[in-house]
């Protein structure tokens, strides 16, 4: 039975190979992506855990927002007792500029002692650049300053107020990517020389770190468990190599799991493909099939056949699929460069590429099963009789089931990608509800073709629709597999403008783009007067208390903290809300990026009310009328909530978590922000330079930096992920090629009446174009209102945005859809007019 069963598949496969070879390709694109996907997860992996203790420049290491306590330096003193070695770094942002030249830059400052880092390869050029920093008086920096600022090697830097030689510059760092290190250029200077800056005074934020290398029979791990507890009542935080790795393992890996599951799309549209082919092929086969039935062969012998068949086209296709997945990969590391903080070397992965192969291999038999699982209910008496009454169709429990093993599966899958059931379960749902709306719409499609057809219309459109719902027809798997290509790529179109235009600071006329911080309280009137020197308006200084929480609800944070018992009262003692520094303002008015959501806003003469932001009140278990207490800079000061404000931090204004009613705070010691909206860049570069010369501990922050950061980091993400799409659509259009390679004879035979019956080369060509226009027309139309629902969902309810719809853009991307189907259509229908009729009825 099983050599039947295999000679049986193989002439099938002999005798139809085009057919074959295009479904195969549908299965083998989304085996790519998988692939792609899957071993540039695993290099990213291998790359972290080779590369993480040059990450972190030590075994272990202890950082805090204030210089070290007592306690944290009494466990340095005891670690270095034990035969470990300490090196401290100061990071802090400032201003820089070289006197030579007119141009002047935030930077990222770190003040290093000699021995940072212990691990990892921080190269400079020349070479000596960053051997010789100890000395004092010079600073190794970012090259992109250089080129900002107009400077060279041998140029002095100003910073504060000192002046540092520039002996050279940083060709690799450990860590410098992301948004901070894109934000201001980084450059390093030797410990000695930070006091010499005065950029460290009242308010700066900076973080004061110590990086420890343990000798061999010190376990990092072991130490952070017993140091952590007794180091977190004064907020000092506790890191070790292992945790690192832990921790870049799961952000990466969140982004690649996300990236995986556009493979799986790929997949599943490469199934539709794969079931839509296989109800034609049995059309085709019935005969064979009738025949092989009365010549004895049982049911499950002839399902086994074409079974076995899917699984060498689901195998072939996992084989392909998998090699262009491996070189597909290598492109990833370099669209994802600016985001990762690690070396990528693309490597071959056995696990990925097993895991694609086998998806690959269960997809193509599941999909193929379902319309299989018919061939049992075709009787012998069809080979003598094609018009045979069918079998009254029964309720089958083997389909039911098939259907349910593909849920699952595809839920396992999803789930395998982002490493979450739950999440996996809901991926699967969206994707059901998607294609389930795209295959009702083409149903309903089918049905209104059948029953209304407008008279009045020329014949080619009359029977180009009529297309759509003659036997065998292919409106359903076209709309399917082009539409949800269109969908996936259209939403992405929507979130990427969507946030980009939240985050668009240089919209109105009026709106600020300079910000000016860390102002000193008797330096405000000199910066009021320099901007105002300069032609521009100022805003009213935005006053600013640092200060942290020391009670909630009459129990102290730092019992909380101290208690590790997992208590019932009060917040988590680890929680970020309880930690942090908090940076508070005292205005009377509520601003443009707030809102209420419960309470009320203070009335005049009120005194030591408060106003807390949403997820702040939600992480530290508050609400209206609790008490908080706060330590501000030593001095308590007793308050009580009476409002939660729901805060859209993506609008570049000073925003902040708590707000303090007037009358509370004026005494306290403070600094303020001032921002101000400059017309072009060189001007804004101008005056943040003379501000530098004057006041050099003043921040400034040009918003338009920021954006152009924010939009590159945004670009970077997208583009990835419309690599990944890119996927999805190819396979949507090789399922629509595979779609009309099956139905191919029945189209020539159409084609052949019709030019029988008198009609030209132009009206087959027009009924063609009429058929593939409504198709393609059908399915971009679902596509961008499903696109258009799913993106104003991401927008209002993820990013808490505004929704817009760009209609030119997203017409053009809909034209785009109905072009490409329009194209394939011809494409692929040419045979219709090269056959000759004769030859075509000939054959029949």
């Amino acid at each position: 039975m099983i050599g039947f069963v295999f000679r049986m598949a193989g002439r099938e496969i002999r005798a139809a190979p085009r057919r074959l070879l295009l479904l195969t390709s549908s299965v083998a694109i989304g085996v790519a992506a998988l692939v792609a996907i899957g071993s540039f997860t695993d290099n990213v992996r291998d790359s972290v855990r080779t590369q993480a203790r040059g990450l972190l420049g030590a075994d272990f290491a202890l950082s805090s927002r204030r210089p070290l306590p007592p306690a944290a330096e009494r466990v340095l003193d005891t670690l270095r007792a034990r035969g470990g070695s300490v090196a401290r770094l100061t990071n802090f942002g400032g201003m820089a500029y070289v006197p030579r030249t007119s141009g002047t830059r935030l930077v990222q400052v770190a003040a290093v002692e000699r021995g940072y880092p212990f691990y990892g390869d921080l190269r400079s050029e020349p070479a000596d650049a960053w051997t010789g920093l100890q000395a004092g008086g010079s600073v190794v920096v970012d090259p992109s300053l250089l080129t900002a600022l107009g400077a060279r090697v041998g140029d002095t830097l100003a910073l504060g107020e000192t002046r540092l030689a520039i002996t050279g510059v940083i060709t690799n760092a450990p860590a410098n990517v992301g948004f901070r290190a894109a934000l201001g250029p980084r450059i390093y200077i030797a410990a000695r020389d930070l006091a010499a800056t005065r950029l460290l005074g009242f308010g700066s934020r900076a973080e004061y770190e110590a990086y420890v290398r343990l000798p061999a029979d010190l376990s990092p791990q072991l130490l952070a468990q017993q140091y952590r507890p007794l180091l977190r009542p004064d907020r000092v935080s506790v890191r070790t190599v292992s945790e690192d790795q832990q921790n870049l393992n799961d952000a990466l890996g969140r982004l690649t799991g996300y990236l995986g599951l556009v493979g799986i799309i790929a997949l599943l549209l490469g199934g539709i493909g794969v079931a839509s082919a296989v109800v034609v092929f049995i059309r085709q086969r019935l005969d064979t099939i009738a025949v092989l039935r009365c010549l004895g062969a049982p049911a499950k012998a002839v399902f086994a056949v074409y079974a076995a068949e899917a699984a060498a086209l689901g195998l072939a296709g996992g084989a392909v699929g998998a090699g262009v997945g491996l070189l597909a990969q290598r492109l990833l590391p370099g669209l994802l460069a600016s985001l990762l903080p690690v070396d990528v070397h693309p490597a071959l992965s056995i696990g990925a590429v097993a895991t694609g192969v086998g998806a690959g291999l269960g997809v193509a038999l599941i999909f193929a099963a379902i319309p299989l699982l018919a061939i049992r209910r075709v009787p012998p008496l069809a080979a003598l009789r094609r018009n045979v009454e069918p079998e009254r169709r029964r309720f089958d429990l083997w389909q039911l089931g098939a259907v349910a093993v593909l849920a699952a599966s595809t839920v396992a899958l999803a789930a395998h990608q982002v490493d979450s059931w739950r999440q996996g379960a809901i991926f699967a749902g969206a994707v059901a509800a998607a294609l389930l709306v795209l295959w009702g719409v083409s149903w309903i499609a089918i049905r209104l073709a059948r029953r209304w057809l407008p008279s009045g219309w020329p014949y080619p459109w009359r029977q180009g629709l009529a297309n759509l719902h003659r036997p065998a027809n292919q409106t359903a798997t076209v709309v399917l597999a082009i539409g949800f290509g269109a969908f996936l790529l259209g939403t992405l179109f929507l979130v990427q403008y969507n946030l980009l235009r939240i985050l668009q600071i240089t919209g109105g006329p009026e709106r600020p783009n300079l910000v000016l911080f860390d102002i000193q309280t008797d330096q405000v009137g000199e910066v009021e007067a320099t901007v105002r020197a300069g032609g521009y308006r100022a805003s009213a200084p935005v006053p600013i208390v640092p200060m942290r929480i020391q009670s909630l609800k009459g129990r102290p944070v730092t019992a909380a903290r101290a208690d590790t018992t997992g208590g019932d009262a009060g917040p988590d003692a680890g929680s970020w809300a309880v930690r942090r520094e908090y940076r508070s303002t005292y205005r009377d008015t509520l601003v443009a990026s707030e809102r209420l959501v419960a309470g009320r806003w203070w009335s005049a003469g009120a005194r030591d009310e408060i106003s807390i932001e949403r997820d702040v009140a939600r992480e530290l278990g508050v609400g209206l009328g609790d008490q908080v207490v706060w330590d501000v800079q030593g001095a308590p000061i007793a308050t009580r909530i009476t409002s939660i404000r729901e805060v859209n931090w993506a609008r570049f204004e000073p925003n902040f978590f708590v707000v303090f009613s007037p009358g509370t705070l004026e005494s306290a010691p403070q600094t303020a922000l001032l921002m101000t909206r400059v017309g072009t860049a060189a001007e804004r570069g101008a005056l943040q330079r003379r501000i530098a010369e004057r006041l050099p501990n003043v921040t400034s922050l040009d918003l338009s930096n920021v954006q152009t950061t924010l939009e590159r980091l945004i670009d970077r993400v997208v583009l990835a992920i419309r690599f990944m799409a890119l996927f999805t659509l190819g396979t949507g259009a090789l399922v629509l090629i595979g779609a009309l390679a099956t139905s191919r004879f029945q189209r020539l035979r159409e084609g052949a009446l019709l030019r029988t019956l008198g009609a030209t080369r132009g009206q087959i060509w027009s009924v063609v174009l009429a058929e593939y226009l409504s198709l393609g027309a059908l399915a971009a139309l679902v596509a961008l209102l499903l696109a258009t629902a799913s993106g104003w969902a991401l927008t209002r309810f993820v990013f808490d945005g505004r929704f817009t719809l760009p209609v030119g853009p997203f017409a053009a991307l809909g034209l785009s859809v109905v072009a490409l189907t329009v194209a394939v259509g011809l494409a692929n229908s040419r045979d219709v007019l090269r056959r000759p009729p004769l030859e075509v009825l000939r054959s029949e």
